[in-house]
């Protein structure tokens, strides 16, 4: 097969998600794929540059080095607001254009730009899969615009073949938003069996780069730092701890990282607060391996987080850790009670309660019970699935 993801983030720059494991695995198996991103971070990297070029990148892979996925990333105005403005035109000439150069057999997008893409599609009688992993017009930086990012997915979700959700919260979102039920299937998150292995992964050595003791207690956090991760306030709690043999280690970057960074000084965290930054996707077994207790702390009041279920969960819960976690409605729908995921009401609570874990001794039992959890997640089987319902889709759009 021939797919054309779009999405409306940057392919490369961001931390692996659904789409990019799904499409490097598909690449594997010998289908071509071709991703249109839009350069998101432009602000961060503070280049003197108004008008972005058109710029393409071969053999893009950020989990398996075998993989070759063909980034197309089309030129925007850099202007806050006009980026949106410009990138929306941008994508769809290119799309427009992919689907003459590169003729997809199907068309799978993701976010606010959906919309460019199932317009296209529709036209060209080319299926149309609207793959959600997230609530995008939450997601808009811009909030006066969100209600009109709300009204374009809708829009969207009437022109979608089949429409995908990540997990069961999200499929009610979108049915409430006017999908049509019967187009709608959950596709979740998987891990990799094998990488993501407690018997195979040895975190000692990260422990000890780090200058971590054998008995000092890990707490662990991945991902982007929103600031609305909560890891500020888990910071702050753990300047306020007595027990000095706590370590929040926290790898990625993001909008939090200075003010991270501030707190650690000010408090003098340097070496209990230990922000690793950005690692490798192949380091990362090795770090959950070297925490006792992993986090998603995030604002349970945040919108952007109520029915989204963060990769991060399965991979954290496959290494035999168990997870603090504030209380999310998709995060409790998804993996209830008693499978090794404890929750609270605030972020602020994480420090205590995983005191009171560690005390318990049972974190090797709430450990083992997230493996259990999640060991029929794999991305074979996920793969195998997903690739079925592109296969549906197309034959489906060949009757019509």
């Amino acid at each position: 097969m021939k797919i054309l993801i779009i999405q409306n983030t940057d392919w490369i720059k961001r931390n692996p998600a659904q789409q990019h494991h799904l499409a490097e695995l598909l690449s594997l198996r010998g289908h071509q794929i071709r991703a249109i991103d839009f350069e998101i971070l432009w602000r961060a990297e503070k280049k003197k540059e108004l008008l972005s070029k058109r710029k393409v990148f071969d053999n893009v892979s950020k989990i398996h080095p075998g993989a070759g996925i063909t980034v197309i990333r089309p030129g925007i105005i850099k202007m806050p607001l006009i980026d949106y403005a410009s990138a929306a035109f941008s994508h769809f000439r290119e799309i427009k254009r992919q689907i003459k150069e590169f003729a997809p057999h199907v068309i799978m997008s993701l976010g606010i730009f959906a919309y460019l893409a199932g317009k296209a599609a529709k036209k060209h009688n080319i299926p149309f899969v609207y793959y959600w992993i997230d609530v995008s017009y939450r997601l808009i930086p811009y909030k006066f615009l969100q209600p009109l990012g709300r009204l374009i997915q809708q829009r969207t979700l009437k022109m979608a073949d089949k429409i995908l959700t990540i997990n069961d919260k999200l499929k009610d979102h979108v049915i409430k938003l006017g999908a049509s039920p019967d187009r709608v299937q959950v596709l979740r998150a998987g891990i990799y069996i094998n990488r993501f292995n407690p018997n195979a992964c040895n975190g000692r050595r990260v422990r000890e780069f780090y200058g971590i003791k054998n008995n000092e207690v890990v707490l662990f956090f991945m991902g982007w730092l929103y600031n609305f991760s909560g890891l500020k306030e888990v910071a702050l709690e753990l300047a306020q701890a007595k027990d000095h043999n706590l370590k929040l280690l926290i790898v990625g970057e993001g909008d939090a990282y200075e003010e991270l960074n501030e707190i650690k000084v000010r408090y003098g965290l340097q070496d209990r607060l230990i922000l690793a930054g950005k690692k490798p996707y192949e380091e990362i077994p090795n770090f959950i391996a070297a925490a006792d207790i992993c986090l998603l702390p995030a604002y349970p009041w945040e919108k952007i987080m109520q029915d989204i279920v963060p990769i991060k969960m399965y991979e954290y819960m496959a290494m035999k850790k168990p997870v603090i976690a504030t209380r999310l409605p998709g995060i409790v729908k998804e993996f209830g009670e008693g499978n090794g995921v404890v929750y609270i009401d605030r972020p602020e609570d994480a420090v205590m309660k995983a005191v009171e874990l560690w005390e318990s001794g049972k974190i090797e039992e709430l450990g083992s019970k997230a493996r259990a959890f999640v060991e029929r997640y794999s991305w074979d089987r996920i793969t195998d699935e997903f690739e079925r319902i592109l296969k549906e889709a197309i034959k489906e759009k060949q009757k019509v």
